[in-house]
């Protein structure tokens, strides 16, 4: 989210990026020169063209390119993919109107909206700005989220139980725009150094964080149940434990705890996940842009500056929100917690530190509501997309995958020390001690020929422990700057990594890349083109001109010996975005009306059908033919497809010569392996999605309707979706239930 939307852009500051380190990507290669030029609809301009071989450029890992072509690493037989399923819908058409569009023979209704009431007695969201309860209502920007079935005494998780269930819903942010004031939001500007009226801090602070919600079947569809006591807001001001390595540590204490085991709130959370033992894990994105750190770089140490600017942490910044400056008023420590500047003589009277606490992985008990959240240090700290796990085996360890997204960014897993044991389910937090605080942080490098491995990030890792850019002082400095971990050992950098999805059937991992497009640091532009990366082109929309990787792609993988605490994989990509109007030199995946998109970012594999996979869309680029979607798609497997040479032409890192890249693609979906499902209203984004376990309902969330409407809506009347109320209602975020009308499973 941006910190303040723009009528033609939707980027967050936080995607941008602020990795410069000098690790090079691995397969910067030049090749023949092809002199053609594609012109398609939708005011794309491209420059490349393509071509289908079996060579492959590559180059030495972490060295200067080289010219020689390497033989593609010899492949293990692939797992077999999903057989005798199919996609029964019709394709939903490409739109920009502002509904919500389904197939024929499908319903959906709106479930839970920002603002509608968590708890019996609360009064119905009057959408006018006079609502300031929060702490009782559903949060703003719904985002990852996940259905926990109830057991038959409601205490505890029942998989398979699809009647009712905990829905666990995360909120990113709070409107940019102001919707949930009375006349929009007061010096929100981040430059603004004004006081800020607290009435309207502490909203903002409630509408971010986590809902936890009963909802129960009613006829076809699902309904709320606001008498369960489970129900309840966990926020940017609710009490959170810091445990694992980084617990104690000194860069995490503060004037709130002096001890450096807690913090206050969660924000910024994006995508999620869950644990084999029931708990849900809610994950801290963009949280940098929310700190207050006006003051002289020179207040503070060398090492302290390389990890600020590393992950975002400006000088001349008020915040996001300006929460630090509430004014005269302010006579407790709620809002100067968010200025991370030295106020003090040491770090325990002050807040210097708590940035530190924030960008990590959340772990929350639904079932529990006196378990106090803890954030687990252990799985590292960036912007943290998402934490999925692989299917617990008995006897083995538990491995979670996590994007940070940002261009230039880096994929991780997560392997515990501990091995699983089924005893464990509905273990709760003290369960997530034994496999969440102890394990292996790893990064990954995708390789020219198709192969990659996990990069440990441990001091016993003599590149991290002698990394000349930063002195790593012990593993709790490795947990807090994961990035210059990453840094350090050379790990690919990636086209903004987001959701991750594990594919129940044969372990294969699935990530999205939705895009990298940027004049000063983009792919292409100021980033290398490399194998798993490989696409730059100039997209000029609005008037205004884009370079880089403007549509995105789907990575996936396979680990070695299909065990994912493996260290070696081999990847292809599943999916290039693309307009169907593109020719076969960008629309490498021979995407047509039915399925082309742009922006991949949500991702979700069926539990009750496995083979199915859901694709969801956070698109800027290709707005102007179709809002943003979602796809359903029967995928292959890892090494169906062929090695595409994709040459770039007048890429700018390389003073305009032409570059060849390697890259090892799946085989093409057909139209029945790939059908666009869902297409959302006028400037949202579709993020989120979770099932009920009998896979007749699929709920899908709907965020930030109307996001570019004019900054002075309230006079000038300028807003683009009134989606879910109609009329002249102000737009919410809302979560979906989508059924079948014949009640069968969805999709298939």
């Amino acid at each position: 989210m941006s910190k303040q939307r723009s009528s033609t852009s939707t980027t967050d500051p936080g995607d941008f990026g602020h990795n410069d380190s000098c690790n090079p990507t691995f397969a910067e290669v030049l090749a023949s020169r092809m002199d053609r030029r594609t012109l398609f609809k939708g005011g794309f301009y491209l420059m490349v063209a393509s071509v289908f071989g079996s060579a492959l450029a590559g180059c030495g890992e972490n060295k200067q390119p080289s010219k020689a072509a390497l033989a593609p690493a010899a492949k293990t037989p692939p797992p077999v993919p999903a057989s005798g399923l199919a996609l029964s819908f019709k394709p939903v058409a490409k739109s920009v109107a502002d509904v919500l569009s389904v197939p024929e023979g499908y319903t959906a209704t709106v479930l839970l909206a920002t603002g509608d009431p968590l708890k019996a007695g609360v009064s119905a969201y009057k959408n006018d700005g006079t609502d300031n309860d929060f702490e009782v209502r559903a949060g703003d920007h719904h985002d990852g989220m996940f259905y926990f079935g109830l057991n038959a005494a409601g205490t505890g998780w029942d998989a398979s139980n699809a009647q009712r269930g905990l829905l666990c819903l995360n909120h990113e942010v709070a409107e940019d725009l102001g919707f949930m004031h009375p006349a929009g939001a007061t010096d929100l500007g981040t430059g603004n150094v004004n006081a800020r009226p607290v009435l309207e801090i502490d909203k903002e602070v409630a509408a971010h964080g986590v809902s936890i919600v009963e909802i129960a079947r009613s006829g076809n569809g699902y309904q709320t149940s606001l008498t369960n006591p489970l129900n309840r807001r966990i926020t940017a001001a609710t009490v959170m434990e810091l445990s694992g390595v980084a617990a104690g540590s000194e860069l995490m204490k503060t004037a709130f705890s002096k001890d450096g085991l807690q913090t206050r709130g969660t924000l910024n959370n994006c995508s999620n996940g869950y644990t084999p033992w029931g708990t849900y894990l809610t994950c801290e994105e963009n949280w940098a842009e929310y700190f207050h750190r006006r003051e002289a770089d020179s207040a503070r140490t060398p090492q302290e500056l390389v990890a600020f600017k590393r992950y975002g942490m400006k000088g001349d910044t008020s915040g996001r929100y300006n929460w630090s400056r509430p004014g005269a008023s302010d006579s407790t420590d709620l809002y100067r917690r968010w200025n991370a500047g030295i106020t003090g003589a040491t770090a325990t009277d002050d807040f210097r530190n708590v940035a530190n606490t924030f960008g990590w992985v959340v772990e929350i008990d639904p079932f529990n509501p006196q378990a106090t959240p803890k954030k687990r240090t252990a799985l590292g700290r960036f912007a943290h997309e998402g934490c999925v796990p692989a299917k617990a085996e008995a006897g083995k360890p538990l491995v979670f995958y996590m994007g940070d997204d940002s261009r230039n960014e880096y994929i991780y897993k997560f392997v515990t020390d501990a091995k699983w044991d089924a005893a464990d389910a509905n273990g709760g937090l003290a369960a997530g001690d034994k496999y969440l605080n102890a394990g292996k942080l790893y990064a990954a490098r995708f390789n020219a020929d198709g192969s990659g491995e996990w990069l440990p990030l441990t001091l016993d890792n003599t590149a991290v422990a002698q990394y000349d850019k930063y002195a790593f002082a012990d593993t709790a400095d490795v947990a807090i700057h994961t990035r210059l971990a990453a840094d350090a050992v050379g790990a690919t950098k990636m086209d903004r990594p987001e959701w991750a999805a594990v594919n129940p059937l044969n372990g294969e991992v699935y990530i999205t890349l939705t895009n990298n497009v940027s004049e000063k640091n983009g792919r292409g532009v100021a980033m290398p083109l490399d194998a798993a990366n490989q696409r730059y082109y100039v997209d000029e929309k609005d008037g205004k001109r884009v370079a880089g990787n403007v549509n995105g792609h789907i990575i996936r993988w396979r680990e070695a010996g299909d065990d994912h605490a493996a260290t070696r994989f081999q990847w292809d990509v599943y999916l290039f975005g693309a307009p169907a109007e593109a020719g076969a030199d960008i629309n490498l995946s021979g995407l047509t009306a039915d399925n082309d998109f742009s922006g991949p970012d949500g991702l979700w594999f069926s539990q009750s059908t496995p083979g199915l996979l859901w694709v969801q869309t956070d698109d800027a680029y290709y707005t102007d033919v179709t809002n943003c979607m979602m796809l359903a798609a029967i995928p292959g497997v890892v090494g169906d497809g062929n090695t595409v040479q994709v040459v770039n032409k007048a890429v700018p890192t390389h003073d305009n010569a032409d570059q060849a890249i390697g890259c090892p693609v799946g085989s093409k979906p057909q139209a029945t392996a790939l059908r666009r499902f869902l297409v959302g209203p006028k400037d949202c984004e579709i993020t989120g999605i979770t099932e009920t376990p009998d896979g007749k309902a699929l709920l899908v969330n709907i965020q930030h309707p109307g996001e570019r409407s004019s900054e002075s809506w309230a006079s000038d009347g300028n807003i683009t979706s009134h989606w879910p109320d109609g009329g002249n209602a102000r737009p919410r975020s809302a979560t979906v239930v989508i059924t079948r009308n014949d009640g069968g499973k969805v999709g298939v």
